[in-house]
């Protein structure tokens, strides 16, 4: 990680495949976007949308990983936005980015080219924490970007279910203990459910639930073995390095 000057720090994913500058405080990219982009099953020639992109680090792994495909950045703040374009120019791969609220509504996803039913997949990290019950951040851009209000999840995901055709895919990673509210956002539109449980230690509870979702999919609910991110001694997991290094995927990915 080396320093910048305007407060910017450049770090390196996938074992040095994909180099992002990004804010050196506030809402960083981590473990989650790289989880959620192993998990994400894309196609050369797919139109994907990453929401809530930030500097892009979702997204850009799976182009990383995934050449030719048509990708969507959507971002409501403009400097995280300007960022991920940058990132995506500084690592030689195509993004289009859209500053633009998620909860903006059809008419704005429109004018900003994103029409009804005409993605193969989205992919998303939303605000997860309840503002009821979590001390929000000091921090502006931490706080937009992990404290959800009461419409956030709901909202996120209906605006996924009108972006996608039907069969299309929405792969979102979220706080493991709110897997039920989850479940009952994705009641309308999506089926064919699949889970993966994160857990941080092995013997621990999962922390985050990654979820694939088809929509207008009927199949049964699977879910997969958990992946550990800490083995013994505290050092990473075999598993969850390969994939955090870019070397694997998640079962998710080869659906």
């Amino acid at each position: 990680m080396n320093d910048l000057s305007e407060g910017l720090t450049e770090d390196a994913f996938l074992g040095g495949r994909l180099r992002l500058r990004q804010p050196a405080s506030g809402h960083r990219a981590g473990h989650d976007a790289m989880l959620l982009a192993a998990a994400t099953a894309a196609h050369p020639g797919d139109r994907i949308a990453d929401f809530g992109a930030g500097v892009g680090a979702a997204g850009l792994a799976v182009a990383r990983r995934v050449a030719g495909l048509s990708l969507a950045l959507v971002e409501i703040d403009p400097r995280l936005a300007g960022l991920a374009a940058a990132n995506a120019k500084a690592n030689g791969l195509l993004a289009e980015v859209k500053v633009l609220d998620i909860l903006a509504g059809a008419g704005a996803f429109a004018e900003a080219g994103l029409a009804p039913d005409s993605f193969d997949g989205v992919l998303m990290n939303p605000p997860f924490h309840d503002a009821g019950r979590h001390r929000a951040s000091p921090d502006a851009e931490r706080r937009a970007a992990h404290v959800a209000g009461p419409e956030t999840l709901d909202g996120w995901i209906g605006a996924a279910r009108r972006l996608l055709r039907s069969g299309g895919v929405l792969t979102m990673i979220w706080r493991a203990d709110g897997l039920a509210d989850v479940l009952a956002a994705l009641r309308r539109g999506f089926g064919s459910l699949c889970l993966q449980p994160v857990h941080g230690d092995g013997p621990k509870p999962a922390i985050r639930i990654l979820v694939r979702a088809v929509k207008g999919g009927r199949a049964p609910l699977r879910m997969f073995p958990g992946i550990v991110l800490n083995g013994t001694s505290h050092l990473p997991h075999e598993e969850a390095d390969a994939v955090l290094r870019g070397e694997a995927v998640l079962p998710f990915a080869a659906l």
